[in-house]
C-alpha cells in the first residue's frame, strides 16, 4: 500500500539528504563510525546486521532497550543545544547593543577633535600672517639692495674698464672684467630698462674692443719688425683677458698663431721639395720636435697652461702632414714599395706614440679628463723615441692613426707582400720536406712537421704588424691571405705527401695464392699454410711511411687547433663590424679531411695485410676437420700483423689518443664485417670445422679487444665505444657458427635457434647459413618457408 503522498508505508519516515560537499564537511568535523550516521543508511540492512539469524531474535528486548536509551540520550543532547543557542542569541543581542553605544561615543569624540583641530589651524594662520609679511618684505629689501650694489659696481666698473683698455693694462683688466661679466648675468631680465640696456651695450663694446686690440697686439708682436723683443708679460696678461671673452676670440687667435708657427714647415716640406717624399718622413717629425722645444723655451710661459698651445700645434701639424702625405702618395703611387711604406708607417707610428706620451689629447677629445700624471708627462724629453708598449695601449691613444690613416688606402701593397712571402715560404717548405726524415713522437711532444710552427709564427708576426697598421679592411684582407695559404699548406705539405697504397693488384696475387691452395692436398694444408700466407702478402707501408702518415696526422691536428685560435684572435683584433666576416670553417674542414685520409690509409694498409689470411681462411677444407685443435695459422698471421703495425701507430699518436682510438674503431668497423663475410665462404663445413672456426673467432675477439694495448708493457682498458664495436661484430660471427653447429633436423628447432641467436639477420644470410651446412635444395625450401612464417 501507499500513503496519501504516493510513498510506500515502510518509507513514510522523512529523511534529510545533504549534498556531497556538505556531507564531507560534516564527516571531517564530526567523524563517526556509527552505521546510523552514514548518508546511505539502509534500515533493513541494519536490522539484518543486528539479527542475522532466527536465534538472535531472542535478544530483541535488549536491542530495543538500547535503542530507546540512545534515543533518550540524543533528545537530551538536542535539548541542551537548543537551550544553549537561545542563551547565546540573547548574549549576542546584548553585546551588539553595547557595541553600538561605544560607536556613538567614539563618533562624538572624533567630531569634537575635528572641531578643535580646525580652531587650532585658524589660530596658527593668524599668528604666522604677520611673520610671512615680514619675510616677504625682507626678501624684497635684500633683492633691492643687491641689485643696487650690482648696478653701482656695473656703473663704476664700465668706466674703469674703458680707462684700463685704452692704457692696455691687461693685468688689471682681467679681474674686473670677470666680475662685470658675472654681474651682467643678474641684469639679463632688466634689459628693457634704457639705463641697463645702455650699460649692457657698453660692456659688449668693451669686449669687442678688447678682442680687436689684443688680436692686433699679437699680430704686431709676431709679424712686426721687432719680433725678437716680444712683450711676453703683456701678452701673457692679454691671454688671461682673452680667456674671459667670447670663446670664438680665443679660437681665432690660436688658429692664426698656430698657422704662423707652421708656416716654415709648410714651406720646407712642400710637395715639390725632396724632403716631402716618404723616405725622408722622419725629417718632418724631427722638425716638429725641434720647433716645439724652441717654442716652449721662448713662449711656453706666455700662454695659459689650459690652452694646451703645444698640443694644438702638434695636432695641426698632424692634420697638415696627413693631408700632404695623402696628396703626394696619390701622385707618386707607382713609386711606393712595401719596404718604403712600412718604413714610413713605422716612423709615423713611433711619432704618434711619442705624442701620446707627451700630450693628454684633451684638444682632440674635450670630454677626456686630464690624468693625474699628465703634469709629469709634460716634463718628458721630446727627443725620446723609444717607447715601451707595455706602458700604454697604443691603439686607445687619441693620437693613434691621426697621421697614419693616410697610409690605409695603400696597405694593399703590404697585403700583396705578405702574399708573396707566404708563397715563397710554402715553396721552401715543399723543398725542405722532400729532403727531411719523418720525426717520431716523444714523451713530451707530438711529432709534427717543422714547417707547421714556422707558418703560424709568420702568421702571428703578420697579424701583430697589421694590427698596428689597420684594424679594418686591411686586417680582413690579411685573413683571406691566411685562409689561402692554410689551404695550400693542407694540400701541398700534408695531403700531397701522404704515401700512396701501391696499386699492386691484390686480386692477381690472390689468384696465384688460390691456385697453390688448390694444388695442395687437404692433409698438407696446415703444414704449408705459413708459406702460402707469405706468398699471398701484398706490398705494405714501411715503418718510416707509417711514421710519416702519423706525423702528417698530428700536424693536421696541430693546424686544426691553431686555426681555431687564429680565427678567434683575428675576430678579437679586427674592427667589430667586420668580425662576422672572419670564417675559417673551410680551412678547418681541409685539416679534418687530412686527418680522415691519414686514418683511412692506415686502416686500408692494415686491412690489406690481413686480406691474404682472410682469403686463406675461406679456402680451408673445413668439411675434412675431425678434431678441434689450437688456433689456426691465419689467426696467428692476423695477430702478427696487428702486433707489428698497431704499436708503431700507437707510439706515434701517443699525444693524439682520440685519433688513435678512431683508427682502432675504424679498423674493426671495416675488418670485422669482412671477417663475417669470409665465414660465410667457409663451405661446406662440418660441426668439427665449425667448432674450430668458433675457437678461431673467439681467439680473434680476444686479440681485437686488446688491440689498443697490443704488444704494450702497460695494459689499459680499451675505450667503451671500441669494445662495443668489437663485441657486437664478433658476437654475431660466433652466433653464426653456433647456428651452423645446430642440426637442421627437426627444422622447427633449427629455425627457432636461428631466430634466437641471430634475431636481426635477414633471409639472404639465412640462405648463406644453409649453404654452409650443405642443406639440400628441397630441404632449404621447407626451412625458408618456416623462417618466413616466424616473421
Amino acid at each position: 500500500m501507499e500513503n496519501a503522498q504516493g510513498m510506500p508505508d515502510d518509507e513514510s519516515e522523512l529523511f534529510i539528504h545533504f549534498p556531497a560537499v556538505v556531507q564531507k564537511a560534516i564527516e571531517e568535523v564530526l567523524p563517526s563510525k556509527d552505521p546510523l550516521d552514514e548518508p546511505d543508511f539502509n534500515s533493513i540492512d541494519y536490522i539484518n546486521s543486528l539479527f542475522p539469524t532466527e536465534q538472535s531474535l531472542s535478544n530483541i528486548d535488549e536491542v530495543v532497550l538500547k535503542m530507546e536509551n540512545k534515543i533518550n540520550a540524543i533528545d537530551n543532547e538536542i535539548s541542551t543545544v537548543v537551550r544553549g543557542q537561545i542563551e547565546a542569541s540573547e548574549d549576542g543581542k546584548q553585546a551588539l547593543e553595547e557595541a553600538q553605544k561605544v560607536i556613538k561615543q567614539l563618533f562624538t569624540h572624533i567630531t569634537d577633535i575635528k572641531e578643535r583641530a580646525e580652531k587650532s589651524e585658524e589660530m596658527v594662520r593668524e599668528i604666522t600672517r604677520d611673520i610671512k609679511q615680514l619675510d616677504c618684505a625682507k626678501k624684497n629689501l635684500t633683492l633691492a639692495i643687491t641689485t643696487l650694489n650690482h648696478l653701482h659696481m656695473l656703473v663704476g666698473g664700465v668706466d674703469t674698464l674703458k680707462s684700463l683698455t685704452q692704457k692696455r693694462f691687461y693685468g688689471e683688466i682681467a679681474l674686473p672684467l670677470q666680475a662685470i661679466s658675472e654681474v651682467m648675468t643678474h641684469f639679463e631680465n632688466y634689459t628693457d630698462i634704457p639705463q641697463v640696456k645702455n650699460l649692457s651695450d657698453q660692456v659688449k663694446q668693451i669686449h669687442v674692443e678688447l678682442a680687436e686690440q689684443i688680436t692686433h697686439d699679437f699680430k704686431e708682436a709676431f709679424s712686426g719688425t721687432n719680433k725678437t723683443t716680444l712683450p711676453n708679460k703683456q701678452l701673457a696678461q692679454a691671454c688671461l683677458v682673452v680667456s674671459i671673452l667670447d670663446p670664438k676670440v680665443k679660437r681665432d687667435l690660436l688658429k692664426w698663431f698656430i698657422d704662423l708657427q707652421l708656416q716654415e714647415y709648410s714651406h720646407l716640406f712642400n710637395e715639390t721639395e725632396d724632403t716631402a717624399w716618404l723616405d725622408k718622413i722622419d725629417k718632418r717629425y724631427a722638425w716638429l720636435k725641434r720647433h716645439l722645444l724652441e717654442f716652449e723655451d721662448r713662449l711656453g710661459n706666455m700662454f695659459p697652461q689650459n690652452w694646451e698651445v703645444s698640443e694644438q700645434i702638434a695636432v695641426q701639424f698632424c692634420h697638415i702632414t696627413r693631408e700632404e702625405l695623402s696628396k703626394i702618395m696619390a701622385k707618386r703611387k707607382n713609386e711606393i714599395d712595401v719596404k718604403l711604406l712600412l718604413y714610413a708607417i713605422q716612423k709615423t707610428s713611433a711619432f704618434e706614440n711619442l705624442l701620446s706620451r707627451r700630450f693628454t689629447g684633451v684638444t682632440l677629445n674635450e670630454d677626456c679628463a686630464k690624468s693625474e700624471g699628465s703634469k709629469n708627462l709634460k716634463q718628458m724629453d721630446l727627443t725620446t723615441e723609444t717607447l715601451d708598449e707595455r706602458d700604454m695601449d697604443l691603439n686607445s691613444s687619441p693620437f693613434h692613426g691621426l697621421i697614419g690613416r693616410c697610409f690605409i688606402p695603400h696597405l694593399q701593397i703590404y697585403i700583396e707582400s705578405v702574399d708573396r712571402n707566404l708563397s715563397d715560404l710554402i715553396d721552401r717548405f715543399v723543398m725542405d720536406q722532400k729532403q727531411s726524415i719523418p720525426t717520431e713522437a716523444t714523451e713530451t711532444q707530438a711529432a709534427i712537421l717543422p714547417s707547421c710552427p714556422d707558418l703560424f709564427v709568420f702568421y702571428k708576426k703578420s697579424m701583430i704588424q697589421c694590427n698596428q697598421l689597420d684594424k679594418g679592411q686591411t686586417m680582413l684582407s690579411l685573413a683571406k691571405v691566411f685562409q689561402k695559404y692554410l689551404h695550400e699548406y693542407s694540400e701541398k705539405l700534408l695531403m700531397s705527401n701522404l704515401p700512396k697504397i701501391e696499386a699492386q693488384t691484390l686480386g692477381a696475387s690472390m689468384q696465384n695464392f688460390t691456385k697453390d691452395l688448390q694444388k695442395i692436398s687437404t692433409s698438407g694444408l696446415i703444414h704449408n699454410f705459413s708459406s702460402l700466407l707469405k706468398e699471398g702478402e701484398v706490398t705494405r707501408f714501411t715503418k718510416d711511411e707509417q711514421t710519416k702518415i702519423c706525423c702528417i696526422l698530428t700536424t693536421a691536428e696541430y693546424c686544426l687547433e691553431t686555426t681555431v685560435q687564429l680565427a678567434d684572435k683575428l675576430k678579437e683584433k679586427i674592427d667589430p663590424t667586420l668580425a662576422d666576416q672572419i670564417d675559417f670553417s673551410k680551412e678547418q674542414d681541409d685539416f679534418h679531411k687530412v686527418i680522415s685520409n691519414c686514418i683511412q690509409i692506415l686502416v686500408q694498409d692494415l686491412e690489406n695485410a690481413c686480406e691474404p689470411a682472410l682469403t686463406a681462411m675461406s679456402k680451408i677444407q673445413w668439411q675434412t676437420f675431425d678434431t678441434v685443435g689450437d688456433q689456426s695459422p691465419y689467426i696467428t698471421a692476423i695477430t702478427t700483423h696487428l702486433k707489428t703495425t698497431v704499436p708503431i701507430i700507437r707510439d706515434n699518436l701517443s699525444h693524439s689518443r682520440k685519433y688513435f682510438t678512431k683508427f682502432c674503431i675504424k679498423f674493426v668497423d671495416s675488418f670485422i664485417p669482412k671477417f663475417v663475410q669470409n665465414i660465410y665462404k667457409c663451405k661446406p663445413i662440418k660441426s668439427e670445422g665449425a667448432e674450430q672456426l668458433l675457437l678461431d673467432t673467439h681467439m680473434l675477439k680476444t686479440v681485437l679487444l686488446n688491440l689498443p694495448s697490443i704488444a704494450s708493457q702497460i695494459s689499459h682498458p680499451a675505450p667503451a665505444a671500441y669494445s662495443k664495436v668489437v663485441t657486437k661484430g664478433l658476437t654475431k660471427a660466433e652466433m653464426i657458427l653456433k647456428v651452423v653447429m645446430t642440426p637442421a633436423d627437426p627444422p622447427k628447432n633449427f629455425v627457432e635457434q636461428y631466430k634466437m641467436l641471430l634475431p636481426d639477420c635477414h633471409l639472404t644470410e639465412f640462405y648463406k647459413v644453409l649453404e654452409m651446412k650443405c642443406v639440400k635444395r628441397q630441404e632449404q625450401a621447407a626451412l625458408v618457408e618456416l623462417f618466413k612464417s616466424y616473421k
